[in-house]
């Protein structure tokens, strides 16, 4: 495989242009939704070596809310959505209103219940959703997505359960911030793109780039 960190600036930008169009669509899904307005934006996406995932989260020991989703068809691909796990009760209350979301005092973790985990999870599927048909409009290929499922854990062990899920993977993945802004508030979060091998090269010829 050759070395996608050879990428140009046009070519990134190209990725990145994907990437706004579907957040784009995502802030106007989830505004809808929930009757507020909420902003997403993309400030960086870029392609890195898929060992530098949990590096970009904050480590492989990093706590996280991690929601992950198959993608069926001609480009198969797995997508991945980590946020940090502090930042879990503040992204259900910007897009829920205020909700309660205990978090251990004893740093055991975050307690979610059903219709919180059912939140993060339709976060997920709307993010996931809105790339995936903007990817559609570009490469002109159909993507059928999984169920998301969601796991409160460390990165590395998340990370872990998906690569058991997927099996072989590329050797880049496609990483995307996502930053939710509503009412003054602010969120961080990382939307992951991670292609089987040969898709990576499918996907960047389908674009032009």
């Amino acid at each position: 495989m050759k070395d996608y960190l050879d990428l140009n600036e046009l070519q990134l930008d190209a990725l990145k242009e994907i990437s706004n169009i579907g957040v784009g669509n995502a802030a106007t899904s989830l505004s809808m939704l929930i009757g507020r307005n909420i902003q997403l934006e993309v400030p960086k996406a870029t392609l890195a070596p898929f060992s530098k995932i949990v590096e970009i989260i904050g480590g492989a020991e990093k706590e996280v809310a991690g929601g992950y989703l198959y993608v069926n068809g001609d480009i198969p691909l797995g997508i991945l959505f980590f946020i940090p796990r502090e930042q879990i009760p503040n992204l259900l209350d910007l897009l829920f209103g205020k909700m309660t979301t205990k978090v251990d005092n004893s740093n055991q973790g975050v307690c979610l219940n059903e219709m919180q985990e059912s939140a993060l999870k339709e976060i997920v599927n709307i993010l996931a959703g809105s790339y995936l048909n903007s990817l559609g409009i570009f490469t002109k290929q159909v993507f059928v997505p999984s169920v998301p499922s969601l796991s409160v854990d460390m990165a590395g062990a998340i990370l872990g359960q998906v690569l058991q899920s997927i099996g072989n993977i590329s050797d880049y993945a496609l990483i995307i911030e996502n930053v939710f802004r509503a009412e003054g508030e602010q969120i961080n979060g990382y939307f992951f793109l991670i292609p089987e091998p040969e898709t990576l090269d499918l996907l960047l010829k389908s674009i032009g780039v």
